[in-house]
């Protein structure tokens, strides 16, 4: 099971990074990323809280080392990674764990923000900079994989049958 859990985790890495190269919105000193905050909730479900964050941490610091992302990325993507995972794993709920990437990410991940564009980056901004960006991207992927993953549910992808 680890080694399956780890291919699909690489496997997001790859489309994460990708992706990155060429689907994101400059918001300021960030990168706006959809696609990894459909990754993340994707993860969540699929994979569980330790692995949905090491996929978050891998796909920021691929896409940071490639000079395609920031280093915004690592707090917004894995503090939304994480949170949508636990809140799946303790609820079952697809609608939950999008909820989780979106307040993890939008709220929490944004805040965290603040500071480390400002001692990480020189960039000075205000207390509420982040939250809209980074709340319209992670709304915009987490809807994203939810209809990934209720599609993936009625057509009975990654079940198993008896």
């Amino acid at each position: 099971m680890k080694t399956k859990k780890l291919t699909i985790s690489a496997m997001f890495v790859a489309i994460g990074i990708l992706a990155g190269t060429v689907i994101y919105i400059p918001v300021g000193a960030s990168k706006c990323m959809p696609v990894q905050h459909a990754i993340n909730v994707i993860c969540a479900v699929l994979l569980g809280p330790t692995y949905a964050v090491l996929t978050a941490f891998c796909i920021s610091l691929g896409r940071n080392l490639l000079g395609t992302g920031t280093l915004l990325a690592f707090p917004g993507s894995m503090i939304g990674a994480f949170l949508s995972a636990i809140v799946y794993k303790y609820t079952k709920n697809k609608f939950g764990a999008v909820i989780g990437e979106v307040f993890g990410t939008g709220v929490l991940g944004a805040l965290v923000a603040i500071p480390i564009a400002h001692l990480l980056m020189g960039k000075s901004v205000g207390a509420l900079f982040f939250v809209f960006p980074f709340f319209l991207s992670s709304f915009g992927g987490a809807v994203i994989a939810y209809i990934i993953l209720k599609s993936s549910e009625v057509l009975r992808i990654g079940k198993k049958t008896e």
